[in-house]
């Protein structure tokens, strides 16, 4: 009586902060243009990070050379070593647009564990322009971004303009997963957090910033230990006072195709580094696990019970297709199928992040110290 009296109170727990979290979402004008006459469009330093290439990569790198922006826009690409593959995908790009001021740096020495963050050093100290776009590699830009993502930065109150980003073409089961974890959830849980106070942390994929608040922090060279650099780095800006703020045009990520083994390695990365960057946070997040609560309340009810759990199950695989959609404009009718695998595969991920600190990045592996520092 006592168990189940506990799955029940935890079932309606966990639909409650999926409903809070579903109107999160909702709220947030998500696609609605914000910068409309594009007045600010200053000039501009593009930093990309680059290692390895896949099938999408070439088509990733391109939007950032079709950009429709009247300021003047530097390309700066940079990699570890000369030899790497994606050189020459560069090179083909640099040769198709000529008009475009674009050069690839060759990012050594290697200045500490993060090596991405490494090369961002190198290539912020070449970039002559006050304003900043940082971007990861796979991140693939509609041609009229720019002018939405620098259009949050006028206000000097404003220390990043970071964005959603939507992972796209889903292909096998663990990327669907995956994508069920990031644009159904993940997005619409930073929105509930920052519901409760004002965004500390930043979104990685692509970010907005100016210069001199980037030195005002330590630039990038503070973060060379961190894992979640992005993180560290919104943690430190909103430290001088400075607001984050979320772009309403969100990103693609596109990667080439990936099975489980490298789905479980991001996973546990992933889960890792959000329990040493907000340790209570994370511990208390499985209780917002929908599937896992009402499965669990189900085994050990009877009757009407059965019917609430049942409907309470069914709520959270329609506000997962909701979320799903409202980000990127479709609507998956197997996201319904596929959130509530990715709900057990997430509860026993949140379970195996709290075994060990070993994690695998770039297809190396580190350790995480309880301050999210990689060590090897």
């Amino acid at each position: 009586m006592i168990l189940s009296s506990v799955l029940a109170a935890l079932a309606g727990l966990s639909f409650a902060l999926g409903l809070w979290q579903w109107v999160a979402g909702r709220r947030f004008p998500i696609w609605h243009k914000e910068n409309r006459g594009g007045e600010f469009q200053p000039a501009i330093s593009i930093l990309k990070p680059l290692k390895g290439c896949d099938a999408e990569t070439e088509g990733c790198l391109e939007s950032w050379f079709r950009q429709e922006y009247r300021g003047e826009v530097e390309l700066l690409f940079g990699v570890v070593a000369a030899d790497d593959p994606v050189c020459e995908v560069l090179r083909r790009l640099m040769a198709k647009y000529p008009q475009r001021e674009a050069e690839l740096v060759i990012a050594t020495p290697v200045l500490g564990p993060n090596a991405k963050v490494s090369t961002l050093c190198h290539l912020s100290q070449k970039a002559r322009h006050e304003h900043l776009v940082i971007s990861d590699a796979d991140v693939f830009i509609n041609s009229d971004f720019l002018p939405e993502l620098i259009g949050g930065l006028p206000e000097k109150s404003v220390g990043i303009v970071n964005c959603f980003y939507i992972q796209a073409g889903a292909k096998t089961l663990p990327m669907r997963m995956e994508a069920v974890a990031g644009n159904a959830d993940f997005w619409t849980h930073v929105l509930q957090a920052v519901t409760l106070k004002p965004m500390d942390f930043a979104l990685g994929a692509v970010m907005g910033m100016r210069k001199e608040d980037l030195a005002r922090v330590g630039g990038f060279e503070a973060l060379l230990e961190y894992l979640a650099d992005d993180f560290e780095l919104g943690r430190r800006m909103a430290g001088t006072g400075k607001k984050l703020k979320i772009c309403r045009t969100p990103v693609e990520c596109r990667s080439g195709q990936y099975g489980w083994r490298e789905m479980w390695q991001h996973q546990v990365r992933w889960g890792r580094t959000i329990r040493v960057c907000r340790p209570v946070a994370y511990f208390f997040s499985i209780l917002g696990n929908g599937t896992l609560w009402s499965v669990a309340a189900l085994t050990v009810t009877s009757g009407v019970g059965k019917l609430v759990f049942c409907s309470m199950l069914l709520a959270r695989m329609l506000a997962a297709l909701s979320n799903y959609a409202r980000l990127t404009g479709a609507r998956e009718w197997w996201v319904v199928l596929v959130t509530p695998i990715q709900d057990i595969g997430q509860a026993l991920v949140w379970f195996v992040s709290f075994l060990g600190n070993k994690i695998i990045w770039r297809g190396e592996a580190y350790r995480v110290d309880y301050a999210g520092r990689l060590r090897k």
